[in-house]
């Protein structure tokens, strides 16, 4: 099916969003055609103002509208969480459990990618240990995540600061029969006593 131009460059520009494909795309191309001229005002004004307004932590690389997030001018700075992307910090404040820091990496290792240590922020990291008494490796466990973790493991351990990891294994709810041999031998590994 061929498009209008201005239809197809809306589609292009929404194929660019992390996880949309073409199907996704016509989709939300056809919702804004369907928006009144307000709504649309409305939502460009939105990402323009985002854009605009919206930086990095400069202790922590969080986004923020400030030069220091909430979190961190408001929070315990003797335990850090290490996460690759702000996204990722999300993700733990819903469990409303950490009351620490976090630190945003923007990544983690992967040689085969091209990104190495000095990628990373992980020398605005090691800047930031002074008072430091745990740090909590909250990277994905894959190759990359493991690998990340393990070099900043390296990197702190010596300077007596403890370092820990989050733990892997089978979700709450999840079934045995169904779960993939790394989780099910991560879950082994990571076991706890009761």
């Amino acid at each position: 099916m061929e498009y209008i131009d201005s239809l197809q460059k809306l589609i292009a520009e929404f194929t660019k969003l992390p996880s949309v494909g073409r199907k996704t795309a016509q989709r939300f191309a056809y919702s804004v055609l369907n928006m009144s001229d307000e709504d649309v005002r409305r939502f460009a004004d939105a990402l323009i103002d985002a854009k605009k307004n919206i930086g990095f932590c400069s202790l922590c690389g969080n986004y923020t509208d400030k030069e220091i997030c909430s979190i961190c001018s408001e929070r315990d700075r003797s335990v850090i969480c290490v996460v690759a992307f702000p996204r990722d910090i999300n993700a733990i404040e819903k469990s409303k459990q950490f009351k620490g820091v976090y630190h945003v990496l923007k990544g983690t290792i992967s040689p085969l990618d091209g990104i190495g240590p000095d990628n990373l922020r992980i020398k605005e990291l090691l800047s930031r240990l002074d008072g430091v008494k745990e740090i909590i490796v909250a990277t994905n466990p894959d190759v990359s995540g493991e690998a990340t973790a393990l070099y900043i493991s390296k990197l702190v351990k010596p300077l007596g600061i403890k370092v820990t990891r989050l733990a892997h294994g089978i979700p709450i709810g999840g079934d045995i029969e169904y779960t993939d041999e790394v989780t099910l031998a991560r879950a082994l590994d990571d076991r706890k006593e009761i």
